[in-house]
């Protein structure tokens, strides 16, 4: 305290004595035991009163010893028992956490980890993977700017996450403890497939084979890649004590639509001890995008051949040239090509009302405009019946999708009839036309997409000259067939807006995160964040139907369907206020990666060990860490000298006093008729 502090409380005991003293003895004839007690509650009372308004700061030191910390983590994953190394990890665990000595020079503090790091509550041995990196980014922020050691009781194998060797602090030291039988014994393992999750129905797909082996002579394994009792690709691979792993691509064939399951085996004469991590199975959605294309027309001419040639250079598009009367049903196409339409095109226009199917409209000299203008809805035509030649002028600003500018305006022209054409509704131009050199300020080659239906217009016949030019120009055909192909891409597809949008994946492995995402707009397409999402999932083969709640995340709604077992599954997401729905189904492949393991990685301690500068251990060696932990004269408690200051004003008891000293002193004053 300070001496104004000091002077204060001196000062406050005179004016608290002599305000007591002058109400109860300056005039008083009695100086009874009573008067004596009332007049030592008044002193108290005033004097507390006054310490309050000065409200001194008290200032209290205590010493306190700060031991240094020693993170004790065991491994809780399904390897560790897998290994039949739990035992062993638990009375390895138990004899360091509760060894006194170390309790006496360390803060011993337990920890547990596998898809997370927790406190060492209960230990089960069920973990589903095992991120050692996570134990490194925890101890980090639980002992910020601290020096200490970290006992690490594992395995090593690692199951996801980044690679633990360098994830750990390499200016505190980290002493791992080999659990499980450290012996090599013989295995071959498929290690890691790499594959798309998608490939194109009738291709070819990659697949990215990883295969190790452990043992110590050489041998040759057989690998084979199946689909049910179908062998799709088989060879040898040699292995031997300097060659422990192979890599290789190999293609398979999309032969099927939709989820395609395969099996990846490698085998030997050789026996194993582990034979679960010589299989993995894989999937991919195998995608039909073939587009069936009808080339309607009701009279020869070469473009039609240059259409057909060009959009079918990519395999997944089919076109057929009909005449109108031929079609009976337009459900069978994707894509209608109309060319030059006239009268009888009545009933395909009829038909595509209700049908709705995206359409290319060409037209030409042979055109029947007064038609189009009855049955369609994207242009007015207000043509003279003369022919003119159109050239093309490429607009920069087309952005309905990406296509290069390959020389539109060095083509020959197209034909049309010279006239007017208003647009009536939003349209996307890509080529305008020009008479020579003349801009008419009109569409040569057009798109729109309206309320879901995509539409294309081309005025001008005789694109064949088009073709035939690049060709000239480039001895190949393809710059113009990926233009034709651009075109019926834009067609195929629809990207109308939908009000429930839901993404999963169509595949997961077993012990993966099993998460379904959606997103609910209401009818101005805005994301609803009050929309009310449930799921059910039911198990195609037991029938078993579970049923959950998507809950709000930032911009979405998610739902984690984690402990699934292995097998087919179907799903319906239903927003209850207005019952949108999407169903969907997918596939929980019979894969368990903490079951992939012979041995604890010995080498990868070994090297965190080093790289920390502390040192590997054995299970049966625990005895020797925790004598050389006790040795270490680097960890040392410390005092500290700890200065706790807090002002008078926080002392409750001081409050309470004053209030039972006034309270006694006028009881007292009542009892004895002083009042």
């Amino acid at each position: 305290m300070t001496t104004n502090t000091i002077l204060l409380i001196l000062l406050s005991i005179g004016i608290a004595f002599a305000l007591s003293f002058y109400q109860y003895f300056f005039k008083a004839k009695s100086k009874s035991n009573t008067t004596l007690l009332l007049a030592f509650l008044r002193f108290l009372s005033i004097f507390g009163i006054l310490l309050l308004f000065i409200n001194p700061i008290i200032s209290r030191k205590t010493i306190e010893v700060v031991k240094t910390p020693l993170p004790i983590v065991l491994d809780n994953s399904a390897s560790i028992k897998d290994l039949k190394a739990d035992k062993q990890a638990l009375e390895v665990f138990n004899a360091i956490s509760k060894n006194s000595a170390l309790q006496d020079k360390f803060e011993v503090q337990t920890y547990q980890f596998d898809t997370d790091v927790l406190p060492a509550d209960s230990i089960t041995f069920t973990g589903k993977q095992s991120r050692l990196d996570l134990v490194a980014k925890n101890l980090k922020s639980v002992y910020k700017n601290q020096q200490y050691p970290s006992i690490l009781i594992t395995d090593g194998n690692q199951t996801s996450g980044e690679d633990y060797v360098f994830s750990f602090d390499t200016e505190k030291k980290v002493y791992p403890i080999a659990v499980g039988d450290t012996t090599t014994y013989l295995d071959l393992k498929v290690t890691q497939l790499n594959v798309n999750k998608y490939a194109f129905h009738k291709n070819k797909f990659p697949v990215e084979v990883f295969l190790n082996y452990s043992g110590t002579k050489g041998i040759n394994a057989n690998f084979k890649i199946t689909q049910g009792n179908a062998v799709l690709n088989e060879q040898t691979v040699a292995f031997s004590p300097s060659k422990k792993s192979a890599s290789f691509s190999v293609l398979l064939p999309a032969d099927k639509v939709g989820v395609q399951v395969f099996k990846a085996t490698i085998s030997s004469k050789e026996q194993e001890k582990n034979t679960y991590n010589n299989t993995k199975n894989f999937a991919i959605e195998v995608i039909d995008q073939r587009t069936e294309v009808a080339l309607i027309s009701t009279l020869p001419h070469p473009d039609l051949g240059a259409i057909k040639r060009s959009i079918e250079t990519n395999s997944q598009r089919k076109v057929s040239i009909l005449k109108p009367n031929e079609i009976k049903s337009l459900v069978d196409y994707n894509v209608l090509v109309l060319y030059q339409p006239n009268a009888a095109f009545k009933s395909i226009f009829d038909q595509n009302k209700n049908a709705r199917i995206n359409t290319w409209v060409i037209t030409g000299n042979n055109t029947d405009f007064n038609f189009l203008n009855q049955n369609q809805d994207d242009y007015n035509f207000k043509m003279s019946g003369q022919s003119e030649n159109y050239l093309a002028t490429f607009n920069t600003q087309f952005n309905l999708f990406a296509l290069d500018d390959f020389g539109f305006e060095q083509f020959p022209p197209l034909e049309n009839q010279f006239g007017t054409i208003t647009p009536k509704s939003n349209q996307n131009v890509l080529l305008s036309s020009r008479i020579r050199n003349i801009e008419t300020n009109q569409p040569l080659l057009s798109f729109s997409d309206n309320q879901g239906t995509r539409s294309a217009y081309l005025f001008g016949e005789n694109i064949w000259k088009w073709r035939a030019d690049v060709y000239v120009q480039n001895k190949s055909f393809e710059k113009f067939d990926i233009f034709a192909d651009k075109i019926i891409q834009f067609l195929a597809s629809n990207n109308s807006k939908k009000s429930l949008v839901v993404t999963h994946e169509r595949f997961y492995n077993s012990g993966d995160a099993i998460e379904i995402t959606a997103q609910y707009f209401n009818k101005n397409y805005e994301l609803d964040e009050k929309a009310r999402l449930t799921i059910t999932v039911t198990n195609t083969e037991t029938k078993q139907q579970k049923k959950y709640d998507l809950v709000r995340f930032s911009n979405s709604f998610k739902v984690n369907l984690d402990g699934l077992a292995a097998g087919k599954y179907t799903f319906s997401v239903k927003e209850l206020n207005s019952n949108s729905s999407y169903s969907g189904s997918f596939e929980v492949l019979d894969f368990d990666i903490e079951k992939q393991f012979v041995n604890p990685d010995w080498n990868k301690l070994n090297q965190l060990a080093v790289q920390t500068n502390g040192k590997a251990y054995l299970a049966s060696q625990t005895e020797t860490l925790v004598q050389q932990l006790l040795a270490d004269e680097s960890y040392k408690a410390v005092q500290k000298s700890i200065v706790k200051k807090s002002p008078l004003i926080d002392w409750i008891w001081l409050l309470v006093l004053v209030a039972i000293t006034l309270t006694s002193e006028w009881f007292i004053r009542k009892y004895h008729g002083l009042l």
